[in-house]
């Protein structure tokens, strides 16, 4: 399909260059022109389905670096709750009852509310199940996705040929909308050697199935909870005497292909490690704050030239997939705790929204931004709202007043997924009633075994 989408506002998010009355041309998944409606309407005539966008915004669409897609299936189920507790007695219980077909069906609830708001690429940690899975909901969906095995240490066998199993159905599949990760847990599920054991697994997978521009990633829960060294010392009986960070780099791990998510608890000297080795962080920044989980440094790691991304986590602990709620409280988040209200400005915050979080997925140079030769993942937003009248700063208005159901029409590699708020993939009435009965049945498995 060739598109030209004319007469809009366009924030690139490429050296912070804004085009209005601009338009973008696109044939099958490729940008191929991007300037001003009236050059590029004489270019590109014949033979191009015409959208419209005066009056609105075109920008990339969202990347999510740090999601649990399946556990919509949760939402509400265990909220007001501190982590450790909400973990070991609510959720890791539930999950236990959880069938292929409720990972699919939660996955596919998310991917739905996902695109419906704007975010167009997400990064699910899961567990994979090789019948029904998250990679199947998001490419039945249309979505575009980084699809991830949590790994524990209770459980080896079982995750080598989890990921094995995944690198090889779904790596670059999909028109390359699909690409996988390796995931373990976080530092206190799994033991230093086995750690170790999964960069190299990363590394072999990369091998046999990665490709130059399409790498396999690492994506990890980091430094989530003040109390986290004692967690791994508690469980694995080892001394940590500094960071977190410090700790998993004495075994190796760290490189530019992980995304650390959370990063609450670092230390100084984290900070210069995580710049060191160039990892990558996903900011939850509302997760956070509802588990009570802290608050993490993030403009003393933007001082150190760190890659910053947004996350969400998962549907269970938000409860949402908002990207512009996730924005717009980073943004006066960090303001309000450093009471400086210079910090972090919405430029910088929509770039870690966008082409920071498709740099923390390995993704940027075909996603994240709106040029020439990148993929066509885009999203149009309609100002004509009274939350968005009257416009003085159309990136304020993103960061600061704009909602997800400001969001009209959503491409993913050239295709249109949603247009004026109807997704042309799934029907969602469908798939919301689906899940409804999925978590009716799920909850009577957990009721039937308490019995």
């Amino acid at each position: 399909m060739n598109i030209l989408i004319q007469n809009g506002t366009i924030l690139t998010m490429h050296d912070g260059k804004i085009i209005r009355q601009g338009a973008i041309a696109i044939e099958e998944e490729i940008i191929v022109d991007v300037g001003k409606t009236k050059e590029l309407k004489r270019k590109y005539g014949r033979g191009y389905e015409k959208i419209d966008a005066k009056n609105k915004i075109v920008m990339p669409g969202f990347v999510n670096t740090h999601q649990h897609a399946a556990m919509s299936l949760l939402r509400g189920y265990a909220d007001d709750l501190p982590l450790q507790e909400w973990l070991e007695k609510w959720i890791w219980p539930i999950e236990k009852h959880m069938t292929a077909h409720d990972i699919y069906l939660g996955a596919l609830l998310t991917a739905v509310e996902s695109i419906m708001g704007g975010t167009t690429t997400v990064n699910t940690m899961y567990h994979y199940t090789p019948e029904e899975n998250e990679a199947k909901a998001f490419a039945d969906a249309g979505l575009r996705g980084v699809i991830g095995h949590v790994c524990f240490s209770w459980r080896k066998e079982e995750d080598r040929k989890a990921l094995w199993d995944l690198a090889k159905k779904w790596h670059n599949k999909e028109k390359g909308l699909i690409r996988v990760s390796v995931d373990p847990h976080a530092p206190y599920t799994v033991d230093p050697e086995y750690m170790e054991e999964l960069k190299m697994l990363r590394e072999a997978l990369t091998e046999k199935y990665g490709l130059e521009n399409a790498p396999i990633i690492w994506h990890i829960h980091v430094a989530e909870t003040s109390d986290e060294k004692e967690k791994i010392q508690k469980a694995f009986n080892i001394q940590i005497k500094n960071g977190i960070m410090e700790y998993l780099d004495s075994l190796g791990v760290l490189n530019e292909k992980v995304v650390a998510a959370h990063c609450v608890a670092l230390t100084d000297k984290d900070v210069k490690i995580m710049r060191k080795r160039d990892v990558k962080v996903s900011h939850n920044p509302i997760s956070n704050l509802k588990l009570a989980s802290g608050v993490s440094p993030i403009p003393k790691m933007l001082e150190k030239s760190i890659t910053v991304s947004l996350g969400t986590d998962s549907p269970c602990s938000n409860n949402t997939t908002d990207i512009f709620e996730t924005m717009k409280t980073t943004a006066i988040l960090h303001k309000g705790i450093n009471k400086n209200p210079t910090l972090l400005p919405a430029e910088k915050i929509l770039e870690m929204a966008t082409i920071k979080g498709a740099k923390a997925l390995s993704w940027d140079k075909e996603i994240g931004s709106i040029a020439v030769g990148k993929k066509a993942d885009l999203i149009i937003i309609n100002l004509k709202k009274p939350h968005l009248s009257p416009l003085h700063n159309e990136t304020s208005h993103m960061v600061y007043a704009a909602k997800s159901s400001d969001v009209e029409t959503v491409i993913i590699n050239g295709k249109i997924i949603m247009e004026n708020r109807t997704l042309k993939t799934l029907k969602v009435k469908r798939v919301m009633e689906l899940a409804e009965k999925a978590k009716n049945s799920l909850l009577k498995r957990v009721s039937a075994n308490i019995k």
